[in-house]
């Protein structure tokens, strides 16, 4: 086996970006490749047009699937960047053996790529608001972490009715929070802004506190009778957008929840921290109102040619086959939705997810959106059945700096409630290539 892989120059490299058959392939982190500058290079991001593939992933037995679900084949010409040359070799070499002949490595990233502006870079416009285990390592531990820049912070590990998931383990210091504080279970839409106020008053969050949010995912069961308990990290992206919407100034999300925690290796607590109160919580809510949107809006939406409904539900639900949820009866969707497939139910967002739960690379999931019509130019406003999913994917647009997204938080639930709301049910016409 070849171990001497051919290096190319930046001048090389360049002039492979217009070539339909090269792909460019970054395996430095997946916060890295979204703008954190993890070696004080001069620019944050990826070049142009590089796929995400962590070399964090290389110890997957399904490496060889992520990389075909990235469309990278046998046939293209490939060139493999990071920060270490190492790095580069060590995936380089695995392409190798999987039947990979043209391997290309490139060293320059730091110094001549990312050093020169002539040279086309990407990034995920709020890359700040989705932070690395070790940003917030570095954050409850005293030090400065980049792009942080306030004197009072919270750490929040949120779950559905399970104080378990928090007490079994949590990063330390961080306090529990249920979704219950901030969404009511008669609608499971959020709660009025007086109950927000409070809640947030009593977890000790006012609007100029930096708030951390994570879940912790364990493997949730449909027969159980409330799935969503192991669901956290999708929890946890919910309460984000509530605070969002509330008027919370700087909220961040741990990206890949706690199972980024565990895998960076470090030191977890079982201490129940106690909740520490604020007095006021600041500002009046919401202070974003238009980031949700309820039934006559989204009605209006349905209707006009500046907007999309997009239904971030699975196959089966959006089709009438299962409603989704043991407590909601009906099925089927809601006529002239779009069909933003979540993944494989209620409490799963593989489309949305990498396999280690960090955000799916986002250039990724702009290009499937656009095949369908969901395009930032439009209002876009998701929903699933209760909030949690259809906030996960307005969370992915707005990091990615959409400036008109919202979500609707009554979702299946509350418009299958009114008996005088259409539903379809089927395969719709336009979207059967889907299901395939």
């Amino acid at each position: 086996m070849n171990h001497h892989f051919k290096e190319i120059s930046t001048n090389e490299l360049h002039f492979l970006l217009n070539n339909e058959n090269a792909r460019i392939i970054d395996v430095r982190s997946v916060n890295a490749y979204n703008g954190w500058k993890l070696k004080n290079e001069k620019r944050g991001g990826h070049i142009q047009g590089a796929k995400s593939l962590p070399i964090k992933w290389s110890n997957y037995i399904d490496w060889i699937e992520i990389v075909r679900s990235k469309h990278i084949v046998p046939e293209n010409a490939l060139v493999i960047y990071s920060y270490e040359k190492e790095d580069s070799e060590k995936v380089a070499r695995l392409f190798q053996k999987a039947g990979y002949d043209d391997v290309r490595i490139y060293n320059h990233f730091i110094n001549e790529w990312s050093a020169n502006e002539e040279f086309p870079m990407d990034h995920l416009t709020r890359y700040r608001d989705l932070v690395s285990a070790d940003w917030v390592n570095e954050l409850i531990n005293g030090k400065n972490p980049p792009e942080y820049n306030n004197d009072k912070f919270i750490v929040v590990h949120a779950h559905y009715r399970n104080r378990d998931a928090y007490l079994s383990g949590h990063i330390p210091g961080a306090i529990d929070m249920d979704t219950l504080a901030l969404e009511a279970p008669e609608t499971w839409n959020r709660r009025s802004p007086e109950e927000l106020k409070k809640a947030f008053e009593e977890h000790g969050i006012s609007s100029d506190t930096t708030v951390v949010l994570y879940g912790k995912f364990m493997s949730p069961d449909n027969e159980d009778e409330f799935p969503g308990s192991a669901a956290g990290h999708i929890g946890a992206i919910r309460n984000a957008m509530i605070m969002i919407y509330a008027g919370v100034k700087d909220v961040r999300v741990l990206n890949g929840g706690f199972q980024s925690w565990k895998d960076a290796g470090f030191e977890i607590s079982t201490v129940d921290e106690t909740k520490k109160p604020v007095i006021d919580f600041g500002v009046k809510i919401p202070a974003n109102p238009d980031i949700i949107v309820d039934v006559p809006k989204a009605k209006e939406m349905i209707e006009s040619n500046d907007a999309n409904l997009v239904c971030v539900r699975s196959w089966p639900e959006y089709i009438g086959e299962v409603s989704g949820y043991n407590y909601i009866e009906k099925t089927g969707r809601i006529p002239g939705a779009i069909f933003g497939n979540c993944g494989t139910d209620a409490y799963h967002m593989e489309n949305y997810r990498n396999l280690d739960h960090t955000t799916r690379q986002f250039n990724e999931i702009a290009e499937i959106w656009e095949e369908i019509g969901i395009t930032p130019d439009k209002h876009n406003a998701f929903y699933c059945g209760t909030g949690w999913r259809g906030s996960e994917a307005f969370y992915n647009a707005w990091l990615m700096g959409w400036s008109r997204v919202s979500v609707f938080d009554g979702g299946w639930y509350e418009w299958s409630n009114d008996p005088d709301n259409p539903i379809e049910k089927g395969t719709p016409k336009s979207v059967e290539h889907i299901s395939s």
